[in-house]
């Protein structure tokens, strides 16, 4: 799911750990646990543009596998997703 959000006064990476997002390996992305096992967990990559941060979430429901054939097992879409975007939103965008 994408969304974006207008720029805050402060530091983006220091809001999503407060929502209990951590910096992922990946580069400028965050994930959080559902709990204390890898998976489920969200997954958030984040975009800063000239208005604001563009955000892309999903749920990975498993740890993905590369195989042929296979693909990513992540969900884009759906309540639970939609939700957490709302929270997202309702902590960062006030």
């Amino acid at each position: 799911m994408r969304f974006s959000i207008p720029k805050q006064r402060y530091i983006l990476t220091t809001a999503l750990r407060r929502i209990g997002y951590a910096p992922s390996r990946r580069g400028q992305s965050f994930v959080r646990k559902l709990s204390s096992t890898p998976y489920p967990q969200f997954h958030l990559y984040v975009e800063e543009t000239e208005r604001g941060w563009g955000f892309n979430l999903h749920l990975d429901q498993k740890q993905p596998t590369y195989e042929p054939g296979r693909a990513h097992a992540g969900e884009y879409e759906g309540e639970v997703v939609e939700r957490e975007a709302a929270r997202i939103r309702a902590f960062i965008d006030t």
